[in-house]
């Protein structure tokens, strides 16, 4: 499904997720990805979804989300892959400017170095770029890169994209225990974020089921600790260790909702039960879905998470 939501995001609000890439097909296979690993590890820019199908698909569900007033504060591109994998990418963002909310890109950044990608992703209000280590063997432990992709040309694209982006720049780092969260690696972090100026840089841990059982949360000491070092050199730092809570919306088909959003954005068992009740529906129908193979079931920290069963693509 190409638009999901909208559904309650950390960083954005209320944001309606638009699925620009099909599973599993991704730059990286980072250890930690809630989608599990990918399927296919990827560089080459083509087209998915012609970027009117995207504006179809999306403004159908911003009207739906209107008719039930689903307030929606970001279209955020954040997909089953790498969005700038898609050579469309900056017609669609274009396209759904006329819808007038405002357009946020989540990116691992991994083809900022390519000038069209820089240029798509101006057209953003909103770019967050994944920055989890700034040591090529620990870049390549945690996000697992395609075997042509280097480092230094992708810390080199952020810094050319962040002296000529107008909009509003972030940053994400998913800290790693025994990874990248020693002080050493930290103040590394910190110090080439200082230079990118952005305007949040975000410290999260993984907090749904990773690819990799070993990509497990640091200490809170180490979290704290990674925290005041980029305090140290970042005006505004926040963290996404939380839970961003069950306000997912309803737009009048459950198994649908459950579906869309699931395959992006694994739930919490709560925040199902809570669209179940929205719809008149009972847990029967979550029992038909994993009985179907549609939705899968996992343990993590403590709590019960359900995902979209994803298919693998074949080209």
């Amino acid at each position: 499904m190409i638009a999901f939501g909208p559904v309650p995001s950390r960083r954005l609000g209320r944001s309606l997720g638009v699925n620009n890439i099909p599973p599993k097909i991704c730059s990286y296979s980072c250890i930690y990805c809630q989608l599990g690993r990918t399927s296919q590890v990827r560089i080459d820019r083509r087209s998915f979804y012609r970027p009117a199908e995207i504006l179809r698909a999306v403004r159908e569900q911003v009207e739906a989300a209107r008719c039930l007033e689903e307030p929606i504060d970001y279209l955020t591109f954040v997909p089953d892959g790498e969005p700038t994998l898609d050579v469309h990418l900056g017609q669609a963002i274009d396209l759904l400017k006329s819808l007038d909310i405002k357009i946020a890109v989540i990116t691992n950044a991994s083809l900022i170095w390519r000038r069209k990608v820089r240029e798509a992703l101006m057209k953003a209000d909103w770019v967050s770029l994944k920055v989890d280590a700034v040591s090529e063997k620990i870049w390549r432990c945690i996000n697992r890169p395609h075997g042509s992709l280097r480092l230094c040309s992708i810390l080199d694209g952020m810094g050319t994209f962040a002296t000529s982006f107008s909009g509003e720049l972030a940053t994400e780092t998913m800290l790693i225990d025994g990874l990248n969260d020693g002080e050493h690696y930290i103040r590394e972090l910190a110090q080439f974020l200082q230079q990118l100026r952005p305007s949040i840089a975000y410290l999260a841990i993984p907090t749904r089921p990773p690819a990799e059982k070993y990509a497990r949360p640091p200490h809170e000491s180490q979290i704290n600790r990674a925290y005041q070092l980029f305090s140290e050199q970042i005006e505004r730092v926040e963290l996404l260790v939380g839970y961003e809570g069950n306000a997912f919306a309803f737009t009048g088909h459950a198994e649908q909702d459950l579906l869309s959003i699931t395959s992006v954005h694994p739930m919490r068992a709560e925040a199902v039960a809570e669209l179940l009740a929205k719809a008149g529906e009972t847990w029967d129908m979550v029992r038909r879905m994993i009985a179907e193979g549609k939705l899968i079931e996992m343990e993590h920290e403590g709590h019960t998470f359900y995902m979209r069963k994803l298919a693998s693509l074949s080209d």
